[in-house]
């Protein structure tokens, strides 16, 4: 399990690295553009089983850490399905993976 860091606030929140490596491309493309969004996710059952949400932003300071030392390979059809979400008015959604038929999508602990 990866953690994107957020801000000063020490927040952590824990995503797969697979799911965060796919986040950190579309966030990063973002705010490239110098766009805001919200990044959104549902919790794992051990923390309510609910949804949570951070606003992103050029000004508030991110960090990526992995667990795994190696990069996953990109699921190109994901990124774009992340990528458009992240371009809607609700923002970027972490959904399932396409064609993860394990029964564990990826989630994460805030």
């Amino acid at each position: 399990m990866g953690k994107l860091l957020y801000g000063d606030s020490q927040v952590e929140i824990q995503f797969d690295d697979r799911a965060l490596a796919h986040l950190q491309i579309v966030i990063g493309a973002k705010l490239r553009r110098r766009e805001s969004f919200f990044l959104s996710w549902r919790d794992d059952p051990s923390v309510g089983d609910g949804r949570s949400s951070i606003w992103i932003d050029a000004a508030i300071p991110l960090y990526f850490k992995y667990f795994g030392g190696r990069l996953p390979d990109i699921n190109r059809e994901w990124l774009e399905l992340l990528t458009q979400s992240a371009h809607s008015s609700h923002g970027l959604q972490l959904m399932d993976e396409p064609g993860n038929h394990n029964g564990h999508p990826p989630r994460s602990n805030a």
